[in-house]
């Protein structure tokens, strides 16, 4: 039973989707038409939002909107943990770019939501929290489960670094406002993630029709000055192109640009894709995971400047380092105008506040194909066999015997996933980060999914049923054992007949966790988890699984997965011997711990 849930059985109010103009309700009883309630009120602001999907867990605080939910349009699923449900609609989010729902009731089940929405938040996703709160004429008095800014933290209820919009209702006067606002936040580029907080008697409380705001919102277009000078330069100059998860939605575009211009392209880990891997003008991936080619290129003929699209050269996309700086500096386009110059402060930058799209589909008209000529001839020279992404072939031939190596395992989802499917494919927190990102090889944007922001374990194993529902297209998550453990919502697969696919590393062990402190020099800590079969696991639960203990095995159990109309759990032993390519992330940790021991020292 939901936390703090009871039953009230009361005649149902249904919203009448035939009569959607008129925004009128029916009771299914005598056929009259009655006023709405906030509750319902919320739904239609919901609903005009283009929200599709409402993932989370009930109770008794937030009964009215549930039941209003229940009856609308919007399709609700019922997760087993609120912060699977943040989770999957942050990445229902990235699969269909419609915003997604999460409600949730009072106590422990808003505070249950919060990792899922701090993630959401950090990689860019469009999420509305609809949550319950205390009466106020109960807060103070021990209410059960009681949530309100007296015994929670005022950041839940405010704008700040946890919401982009947040607002406790207290009345329904304040509905359209809210729905404009709200209207606004959504339709910016960008993410955008809301919180609305509603007592249980503001929710049945007489709401009111909606009526949405339709008026255009202005664009971020890139100012005309600004955009003249970056022609200027790349005109005179060479440069690369730097692309980050921010310009997914301009694939086409850059693509062009770059073959007009003959500029070298890498990109960051959560943007592999976006740029095609195998075109012979990409460089690799930078930073967490990535390849040597890129460093190679930037330290024997470094463009003049980059050109940065999307990214926010963070410590998992750059480490910071100063071999990626070009002679000239950065040319960085963002929506958020504290973006540019954050990463490299010390660097000459020359900030660009504008859509990508738009941005780089007006250089492209500002830049004509007789200059776009001439630029490319003064570009380095390389072909594609300048940069070799990373491979790994079957060393002792058909002779190796031992448990799954990870870079195996890699190029059997390349062949069978990448190449064989359009799936979309995810990587958990971990090493399977890591080797996913390092082996795996992308041509067409959206196809790939991995968190290098706020990197919460778990993230992707309930992530990968938002996707596989909003994309209506199978997903497969690559997770470790641990991750596995911590969140997965295989139950909730089953319950929606959701044909997601699990492919666990399975070593027994907090993977990254025992190679990278070794790396640091740390031998005392434990890492070790007890064994776990997770296909069995799987069983038990209604979907199907398979257990996969050597390399001869592979092929057959993924594309068994592969055709299963069941969640599937594949449960590969691996060979935790194999070290993933982890060692920039490692160097990163120990130079900030030397930097912290030699600050306090200084203030001692």
């Amino acid at each position: 039973m939901s936390e703090g849930f009871t039953m009230l059985l009361t005649d149902k109010i249904i919203f009448n989707q035939k009569s959607n103009q008129t925004n009128s309700l029916v009771n299914p009883r005598n056929k009259q038409l009655i006023e709405p309630t906030v509750a319902d009120s919320i739904v239609q602001i919901l609903t005009g939002l283009g929200v599709c999907h409402a993932f989370g867990i009930g109770g008794g605080a937030i009964a009215p909107i549930w039941e209003a939910l229940e009856q609308s349009s919007i399709d609700v699923l019922h997760f087993r943990h609120e912060a699977g449900a943040a989770f999957a609609a942050m990445e229902a989010y990235f699969a269909n770019n419609s915003p997604v729902a999460v409600f949730t009731t009072t106590g422990p089940g808003i505070m249950n939501t919060l990792t899922g929405i701090a993630a959401a938040r950090w990689e860019g996703a469009k999420v509305i929290l609809i949550s319950a709160c205390t009466p106020e004429n109960k807060q103070g008095k021990w209410a059960f489960q009681e949530t309100s800014p007296n015994t929670m933290p005022e950041e839940i209820f405010t704008n700040g670094s946890l919401f982009d919009y947040a607002r406790r209702i207290k009345s329904s006067d304040e509905l359209a406002e809210i729905d404009q606002q709200l209207a606004i936040g959504f339709s910016k580029p960008g993410g955008f993630v809301a919180h609305l907080s509603i007592a249980t008697d503001i929710q049945t409380h007489n709401g009111c029709r909606i009526f949405p705001d339709k008026s255009k919102l202005p664009l971020f277009i890139p100012d005309e000055k600004v955009i003249n000078q970056v022609r200027e330069i790349l005109s005179s100059e060479s440069f690369a192109i730097w692309v980050g998860f921010g310009a997914r939605d301009a694939a086409k575009e850059i693509l062009q640009l770059a073959e007009r211009t003959g500029a070298a392209v890498m990109s960051s880990p959560r943007g592999k894709g976006i740029f095609p891997e195998n075109h012979p003008q990409y460089l690799g991936v930078t930073g967490f995971a990535g390849h040597d080619s890129v460093l190679e290129y930037m330290q024997s003929t470094p463009p003049q400047r980059i050109l940065v699209l999307g990214t926010r050269l963070g410590e998992f996309t750059s480490f910071w380092n100063p071999v990626m700086i070009p002679p000239k500096g950065f040319i960085h386009v963002d929506i958020d105008q504290q973006v540019p110059g954050a990463a490299y402060p010390e660097v000459n930058t020359i900030p660009v506040i504008s859509d990508i799209n738009i941005f780089v589909s007006t250089l492209l008209q500002k830049l004509s194909h007789t200059t776009a000529s001439k630029l490319s001839k003064k570009q380095t020279k390389f072909s594609a066999q300048h940069y070799q992404h990373s491979t790994f072939s079957k060393r002792n031939g058909n002779c190796y015997t031992g448990l799954v190596r990870p870079q195996t395992l890699m190029n059997e989802i390349q062949e069978i996933i990448v190449e064989g499917s359009n799936s979309i494919v995810l990587a958990d927190a971990g090493n399977c980060l890591s080797w996913a990102t390092h082996y795996l090889k992308f041509n067409q944007p959206k196809r790939w999914r991995g968190s290098t922001g706020f990197g919460s374990m778990g993230y992707a194993t309930t992530g990968v049923i938002g996707t596989t529902l909003a994309s209506a297209k199978k997903a497969v998550v690559i997770v470790g054992d641990g991750a596995m453990l911590m969140n997965n919502e295989i139950n909730t697969a089953v319950q929606y007949n959701i044909p997601a696919v699990w492919i666990v590393l399975n070593d027994a062990s907090y993977g990254m966790c025992a190679q990278g402190t070794k790396k640091q020099g740390y031998t005392n800590v434990k890492t070790e988890i007890a064994p776990t079969n997770f296909a069995m696991l799987a069983c038990s639960m209604g979907a199907d699984g398979i257990c996969v203990d050597n390399e001869s095995q592979l092929k057959a159990a993924i594309s068994k997965a592969m055709k299963s109309k069941l969640p599937f759990v594949i449960d590969v032993k691996i060979n935790a011997a194999e070290t993933a390519p982890i060692g920039m992330r490692i160097d990163s940790l120990i130079q900030q711990a030397i930097n912290t021991n030699v600050k306090n020292k200084c203030n001692i």
